[in-house]
């Protein structure tokens, strides 16, 4: 358990990272609430197996019922259909992969009165080499031209989402089963991504090989892996101290991009890289004694 907890920042990081890849690859085949709405419906049935497959504890009660349906809503629907949104808008995924980058600071800002986390001047500085390590990294991709304001909106609401969600999963995670919980968060978001799309999109997919390959992807490994592997993280640390993960997420997804598209990888990016990385590492490394002084 000390080795996996030592890796599993890391792993989080890799496998969230490509989300945004994800995204890349999906969008082309069906459009973003109708995209995320299969793929939370088929993640609500595998979350249902495990559960009936690993005899797992079920819900008790309304309070545990809501709670887990607030914080899917706002981080399956509102999070993930906001950044979907936002790129095929039109956002360039360095612009959207920034604003997310907020989340940590938002994070800092709101665990003091919300979890009665106290953040620390060690840890400030971190949060700012955090930021300014991505801002590094994603500099040539936010000049690249306009940034659409529907698309702008989209990634701020996701941001919103993604933050509200943090905070709720940190305060109420710890009294409900975790693969329960993900079964109703994911029935939830399903809901309100499949009206979603109804509203505003034409409900069509092409199906192809490709695309059910990427579902696959997403459903099994970002929607399983990466979210028990989220909440994991959560219910051992604090919540700010797991948001810092979120500013290495743009340069590996750079990294990424630059493997699989081929995308330019300038020598800054790998600088910016290392400064976030000693941000993450201010925020999450164990206080000294002449901190608790």
């Amino acid at each position: 358990m000390k080795v996996w907890a030592r890796v599993a920042p890391g792993a989080f990081v890799v496998i969230w990272s490509t989300g945004f890849i994800g995204a890349r690859y999906g969008l082309p085949y069906a459009a973003p609430l109708t995209l995320l709405g299969v793929r939370m419906a088929l993640a609500t049935a595998v979350f249902a197996l495990l559960v009936l497959a690993l005899r797992s504890p079920h819900l008790m009660g309304r309070r545990q019922y809501s709670r887990s349906a607030v914080v899917g809503i706002l981080l399956h629907a509102v999070y993930l259909g906001g950044l979907f949104t936002a790129i095929d808008l039109g956002l360039a995924v360095s612009v959207t992969a920034l604003i997310v980058c907020l989340q940590p600071i938002l994070v800092a800002i709101l665990a003091g009165p919300t979890l009665g986390e106290e953040v620390h001047a060690r840890q400030w500085l971190g949060f700012a080499f955090g930021f300014l390590g991505a801002a590094i990294v994603l500099a040539p991709g936010l000049t690249s031209g306009e940034t659409p304001p529907a698309a702008a909106l989209a990634a701020i609401v996701a941001l919103g989402g993604t933050t509200a969600a943090m905070l709720l999963q940190k305060k109420w995670g710890d009294d409900i089963p975790p693969l329960a919980g993900n079964t109703v968060q994911y029935a939830a978001a399903t809901v309100v991504l499949l009206a979603g799309a109804a509203l505003t999109e034409p409900l069509s997919i092409d199906w192809t090989p490709a695309f059910a390959g990427v579902l696959a992807y997403m459903v099994l490994v970002l929607s399983v892996g990466a979210i028990l592997l989220m909440f994991w993280l959560i219910r051992r640390g604090t919540a700010s101290g797991f948001a810092s993960l979120y500013f290495l997420v743009p340069p590996v997804t750079l990294l990424e991009a630059w493997i699989l598209f081929g995308e330019h990888l300038p020598v800054l990016a790998l600088g910016g890289f290392a400064v976030a990385t000693l941000g993450v590492a201010l925020v999450r490394a164990p206080r000294a004694p002449i901190d608790a002084a």
